[in-house]
């Protein structure tokens, strides 16, 4: 299934950057249960994260984004039903361990997918127009982290 990796189109490269975020997101919160950090202080900056950077992309995505494939197309469909499990994930308040488990699994199989599968069939479609839209409402600001408590570190 590995095959030579599909150049990202200008357009997608802001949302990808974003998905290394995530992907970095995942990391911190597996260093920070392995240095028995606090659950609290993890839950912090994951709600900030989520916040601060995940609605927005999950708006992006699914309103500029994924009808370019349409929003019946079953990959689309998955998704959306990984962005709605997100979501309770990290809006839920029972067991913050087991929350924080799941969420760093889940929200990197998700990035993981819509990397190495989703995006290279929008991509293979898309209009220019399409694309170009994608430009237009992605917000283009370079990453802010959220570094009052680095328990990461």
């Amino acid at each position: 299934m590995a095959g030579t990796p599909i150049k990202r189109h200008k357009a997608l490269q802001g949302v990808s950057r974003e998905h290394h975020h995530g992907l970095l997101l995942c990391w911190k919160i597996r260093t920070g249960l392995s240095k028995k950090v606090a659950p609290e202080r993890i839950k912090t900056y994951v709600d900030w994260f989520f916040k601060t950077h995940l609605i927005p992309h999950f708006e992006l995505e699914e309103n500029h984004i994924f009808p370019i494939l349409g929003m019946d197309n079953p990959k689309i469909k998955k998704a959306l039903r990984e962005h709605r499990r997100l979501v309770r994930l990290f809006t839920s308040s029972v067991d913050p361990i087991r929350r924080l488990v799941q969420i760093e699994e889940e929200l990197e199989q998700h990035i993981r997918y819509e990397e190495r599968q989703l995006f290279n069939e929008i991509q293979k479609i898309a209009s220019d127009a399409q694309l170009d839209l994608i430009q237009k409402y992605h917000n283009h600001e370079k990453f802010k982290d959220n570094t009052y408590d680095p328990f990461w570190n």
